[in-house]
């Protein structure tokens, strides 16, 4: 399908592996020049060089640590006409209350609960000004689903939804739209490290993560690509009347009892 996106350009954050690279892959297909921002200069160049091969756009990095506020106006500065930004840099860590102690916690929250807002603060006003843009905040489903052992995490999300959800019931009185996507188990290699773990906690055996990934729906997590397709489509004018809203990939484990 082709989504009317040649010639548009996003900005992704975390852009360089996972679900960030996945994104910057459909939409450069989809004809957009990308913007890849990440703390390595290494998987970013990888990550550039995986894109050039099937995809004639171009192709920028951005070597950031976005938990820094310092840096976040030098990237409006040098890219404040993008069409698309993508926010997804964040891994927060998983444990309970006991865990995580307070300077973790911030840490965490830095890159992922104040990045995305305060890129988005800065995106937004000069999308606003020129009356059109999107803005995809990659989530999580723990914010929905709750869960004490990724409180942090779990908080994090709730607050994002939010975030997204009344940000983009205002946004269309600017002409821009604000969308979330809330994850479920993504088959990236942060989730095999974090199951390998869980295994070797359950049965003392990390190789037998797998059987963790058997019970899940469909009996295997999403791939990347899966929730890139949709990053796409929501910045895509074929979904122009969705803003303020935030759509669920996780094969329905929301919905279990």
């Amino acid at each position: 399908m082709d989504l009317g996106l040649t010639g548009r350009r996003a900005l992704v954050t975390g852009g360089s592996k996972g679900i960030g690279l996945a994104s910057a892959k459909v939409l450069a297909r989809e004809g957009c020049d990308v913007v890849l921002v990440s703390r390595t200069q290494a998987d970013l160049a990888r990550a550039r060089d995986e894109i050039a091969k099937f995809a004639n756009v171009g192709i920028e990095i951005e070597t950031l640590d976005l938990s820094k506020d310092d840096v976040h106006q030098g990237l409006v500065d040098r890219h404040g006409e993008i069409d698309i930004l993508v926010n997804n840099a964040g891994a927060i860590p998983g444990g309970t209350l006991a865990d995580i102690d307070q300077a973790r916690w911030r840490a965490a929250w830095d890159l992922k609960m104040f990045g995305y807002i305060g890129l988005t603060r800065l995106f937004y006003a000069r999308m606003a000004a020129r009356g059109r843009g999107v803005i995809v905040n990659i989530i999580g489903a723990a914010g929905e689903r709750m869960n004490a052992g990724y409180i942090a995490g779990s908080a994090a999300n709730a607050g994002l939804m939010a975030f997204t959800r009344a940000l983009g019931g205002a946004s269309p009185a600017q002409g821009v739209r604000v969308v979330g996507i809330n994850p479920g188990p993504v088959a990236t290699g942060r989730f095999e490290t974090l199951h390998r773990a869980q295994a070797k906690s359950l049965w003392g055996d990390e190789e037998r993560w797998q059987e963790l990934v058997a019970k899940l729906p469909f009996g295997r997590a999403a791939t990347p690509e899966e929730i890139g397709n949709m990053v796409a489509f929501l910045a895509s004018d074929l979904s122009a009347y969705t803003t303020g809203t935030v759509v669920t990939i996780d094969g329905g484990l929301a919905n279990r009892g």
